[in-house]
């Protein structure tokens, strides 16, 4: 089992024709049910025309008529990004992964308001994200592949990096993946940490939960609130930014200390509150996982 993506899923890529959206395409073609799973893009300039034996067609509406795509993957550049998603939605694309890094906050607002004015039923993963990744079935973003093994540990993160660092840990121990899932750092995002351990909860196949988070915002005492009432499998927890000082921005544009409120000490001592095991060092997430799964056991 897998949540949001799997080898039955139907991808389009929309900036495909782009250098990003080529390598990435290309790799995420070669793994796993890759070259079924990937079935068009889209760019208005070259409809009608065919990449590697994919054909591209001049809106997402036509890709997903002509192939009956229900994922969507985004790799338009940050000043198009924000239409690519509406469009997407607007289409009825069920799952939407925007990769794109710096689209403006106000475009996404704007997406956002328009998404719930037309009631859209679109997940939206991202922007700035790294994708979504199901191991031995299918990547769609830009998460490194030999990282990952198939498993029962479901891994949810803003830090694209921290995805990877967590991931490589628990390969390393033993623990393969159920679904890796990157939600991006932006202060406008779609799926987030609450959302994503809903899904992990009704996964039969996911056994326990990675969340990492970081400095910025409120999501993650919200997660960790419902997690201590609803969550039936054990989740660990990581949060980046102990450091930071207020009202720096620490890389990611939602990631920044305001009014004293979004400090990593205030989240993490949230989430143990809430009876969520964390560790302040990221090199010791594989190990907290696996402490975590053997008292349960025991």
């Amino acid at each position: 089992m897998s949540i949001l993506v799997n080898k039955d899923s139907r991808v389009i890529t929309q900036g495909m024709t782009g250098k990003t959206g080529q390598f990435h395409t290309r790799l995420c073609r070669e793994y796993g049910f890759g070259k079924d799973c990937f079935v068009g893009g889209v760019n208005p300039r070259k409809a009608g025309q065919v990449w590697e034996g994919l054909p591209i067609f001049a809106s997402v509406k036509e890709a997903k008529e002509a192939t009956g795509a229900n994922v969507s993957v985004i790799y338009v550049p940050p000043a198009g990004a924000a239409a690519a998603i509406q469009e997407a939605s607007d289409a009825g694309i069920e799952l939407i992964i925007c990769i794109t890094e710096g689209i403006p906050v106000l475009d996404m607002v704007r997406v956002r308001d328009h998404m719930k004015k037309t009631g859209s039923k679109s997940l939206l993963l991202g922007p700035n994200c790294p994708g979504v990744m199901t191991p031995g079935e299918i990547n769609v973003g830009i998460m490194p592949e030999h990282i990952h093994r198939k498993g029962h540990i479901g891994v949810v993160s803003r830090s694209g990096t921290l995805t990877y660092e967590a991931v490589a840990q628990l390969t390393a121990l033993g623990y393969g993946q159920s679904t890796a899932i990157g939600i991006g750092g932006d202060p406008i995002n779609g799926i987030k940490h609450i959302d994503a351990l809903k899904l992990f909860n009704d996964d039969p196949d996911t056994e326990a939960v990675v969340m990492i988070g970081e400095i910025g915002g409120s999501d993650e005492e919200t997660a960790a609130e419902w997690v201590r009432d609803n969550m039936k499998k054990p989740v660990v927890g990581f949060i980046a930014g102990v450091t930071a000082p207020a009202g720096k921005r620490m890389g990611h544009a939602g990631a920044i200390i305001s009014g004293g409120r979004g400090t990593a000490e205030g989240k993490l001592a949230a989430l143990e509150a809430c009876g969520i095991r964390t560790t302040r060092n990221p090199s010791e997430i594989g190990e907290l996982l696996k402490s975590v799964l053997t008292s349960v056991k025991e």
